[in-house]
């Protein structure tokens, strides 16, 4: 195992095991290979939400399987992605369903709303926005591959 790739195609197939039949999911894996000192992060979830204590069993699993392939010196970290990570697959966009997000279209547009829906091909977001009085709501359906980017937007109202 000499590049990232490689390293990186190795660990999604020894956590497969560990993601108990799918109850949890991958949304990152980052690898940074160094001779002083390398790092792997692993970022976790699954429709409920991941625990610390999860995380920590599926890095001691991991962990010995990963001595074998990885450099002396290296840091393995899994966690949870934090709310401000950006949704990168359906399940993460169907965990989100009714939370505001902020979605930026390849065109560089950006539309801010409630995530109504998740379907195969797109979403649908109800935009906030200021209506008239009796303007109709018709909420805005996104296909996945006009997306640039989506985040939760964070309330601390």
């Amino acid at each position: 195992m000499n590049t990232n790739t490689e390293v990186k195609q190795k660990i999604e197939q020894l956590l497969e095991p560990l993601l108990e039949n799918d109850k949890f999911f991958i949304v990152d894996i980052k690898v940074s290979l160094s001779k002083v000192h390398s790092k792997v992060t692993i970022l976790l979830d699954s429709d409920e939400g991941i625990k610390i204590d999860e995380c920590t069993a599926i890095s001691r699993q991991l962990g010995t399987d990963i001595d074998e392939m990885m450099p002396e010196k290296y840091t393995l970290e899994v966690s949870s992605p934090g709310v401000d990570f950006p949704l990168k697959s359906e399940r993460m966009y169907r965990k989100n369903i009714g939370r505001s997000l902020k979605v930026i279209q390849n065109d560089g547009t950006e539309i801010k709303g409630v995530l109504e829906t998740v379907e195969a091909e797109q979403i649908t977001v109800i935009e906030d926005k200021k209506r008239k009085k009796n303007e109709e709501i018709v909420p805005v359906a996104i296909p996945f591959g006009n997306i640039k980017q989506s985040e939760v937007i964070i309330s601390f109202k």
